[in-house]
């Protein structure tokens, strides 16, 4: 019998086993995260190579930024994810694309505001950033084309979130990964041939993240999704809108708050450690960014299959699918947190030149893996409730590890203990957040064991009949 495309994809999401599914979906997502942390760490190593300590500063400074137009997109397109994969495991298609048409037109409207308030109110912006006066000259550089490519990131995020929610992730890392090699390889040309410096750094990610945008929309053009974007599907109705940006609230916030939290870590680590404190403490995130990636890249794999389930009332998979993503994040976080650790100093001493500023980013480094073991439970937790649409739920979760655990450590510790208060709170908030998100596990087990006996009652009274 011929299947269409919409049925295969139906079947392959609610038939195929659980752990065969999620790491076919995780491996391209897994390698997708690996090669944009790759083309972070490459550009921190090239501006790095530059030899000087403000410039390295600068891409830290503006990092939050960066983070805040790539957590709108993720808003939008998280939001519009979660509710296409729960349309399309009950096969309302047209609905689905409904909202992915509705979801791109958010991004690009936001993505035009980022960019003309950003310009206009650039030299300010650094300076909220903690830009200090050495720092500023070449953080206004390096913001100016990130902004200027903003609208074009945030879209690609969102069309990246829309493929993989209707299960299509080997199509969204073949955009992400393409822009991501493409940067690495445009580094050094506009950085060094073209002599453009950290200008040349801003250019290249601005460039690569316009061919991802390119090769990403493509797909939707040649029909490759189920999912189908039009400009008749956008419902121009504020609740539709409202719908996505609340269930994609989540996303915004957690973003939002890292870098909020980012931007008084530079802070601290410039009261107690100088430039190098600044510079040293933004390569620490950097390195760490490696293995989180790849716990999301598997949390990004499972995000699909737990909303086309959850839509499609198959329950027991959704129960067995939280339980194969948090055992294989964990398993993963613990592993590479141990080789962090004990490659600390080489990898530190990279990208750092000062003498000091390796001595605080080692010790951040050793500090930060301890902390990262005990990850994997909340990404799991924030990861369910977003994907089945448990709005307060993934709020409370979402806003744990970066806002109410970690942005009152980086405040007070360093008062008291100075930079150790800097390396350690981060471990602290990790720690702190997985004690919280237990009874969020357990309410999520409880409320998916109650559809599970549900449903068997149901069967039982069916056969009875």
């Amino acid at each position: 019998m011929f299947l269409t495309k919409e049925e295969a994809q139906y079947i392959k999401m609610t038939e195929t086993r659980i752990p065969k599914l999620i790491t076919l979906l995780a491996i391209p997502t897994v390698i997708a995260m690996l090669v944009t942390a790759l083309y972070n760490f490459a550009d921190t190593v090239f501006v790095a190579s530059l030899n000087n300590d403000s410039i390295t500063a600068a891409v830290n400074v503006v990092f939050p930024l960066m983070t805040m137009i790539q957590a709108v997109g993720f808003m939008i397109g998280m939001g519009a994810g979660s509710i296409i994969a729960r349309l399309l495991g009950k096969h309302l298609d047209k609905e689905a694309s409904k909202t992915a048409s509705n979801a791109l037109f958010l991004t690009v409207l936001f993505g035009v505001i980022i960019l003309v308030f950003g310009l206009i109110f650039i030299s300010p912006l650094m300076k909220l950033l903690n830009a200090s006066s050495t720092v500023l000259p070449y953080a206004r550089d390096y913001a100016f084309y990130i902004i200027i490519a903003s609208p074009i990131v945030m879209a690609s995020f969102a069309l990246n979130n829309f493929l993989r929610a209707e299960g299509k992730a080997k199509l969204s890392t073949i955009g992400l990964t393409t822009g991501a090699i493409l940067n690495v390889i445009l580094d050094p040309v506009f950085i060094f041939a073209f002599n453009l410096g950290i200008k040349g750094a801003a250019i290249a990610t601005a460039i690569s993240q316009t061919i991802s945008f390119i090769i990403l929309l493509s797909f939707y053009l040649r029909k490759k999704t189920v999912v189908e974007l039009h400009i008749n599907n956008i419902s121009f109705n504020f609740k539709d809108f409202g719908i996505i940006c609340v269930i994609g609230l989540p996303s915004l916030l957690r973003q939002g708050l890292a870098s909020v939290a980012t931007i008084l870590l530079n802070g601290a680590a410039d009261t107690y450690g100088g430039d190098s404190g600044t510079a040293a403490m933004g390569v620490v995130a950097k390195i760490t960014q490696v293995i989180f990636m790849i716990m999301l890249g598997i949390g990004q794999g499972y995000q699909p299959v737990v909303g086309y389930n959850y839509g499609a009332k198959k329950y027991k998979r959704v129960k067995e699918s939280f339980w194969f993503m948090l055992i294989m994040s964990t398993c993963v976080m613990v592993i590479g947190s141990g080789l962090l650790a004990i490659f600390a100093k080489p990898l530190v001493s990279l990208l750092v030149e000062d003498a000091n500023g390796i001595k605080i980013g080692v010790n951040a480094l050793r500090y930060q893996c301890l902390g990262l073991a005990f990850c994997a439970l909340g990404v799991a937790c924030n990861m369910s409730f977003q994907s089945l649409g448990k709005k307060v739920r993934a709020i409370l979760v979402s806003i744990l590890r970066q806002g109410l655990c970690y942005i009152p450590f980086i405040i007070m510790l360093p008062i008291y203990i100075g930079i150790t208060g800097v390396e350690i709170s981060m471990m602290i908030a990790d720690i702190l957040t997985f004690i919280i998100c237990i009874p969020f596990a357990i309410s999520f087990f409880k409320e998916i064991n109650s559809k599970i006996d549900i449903d068997f009652e149901k069967a039982n009274e069916d056969i009875t009949v």
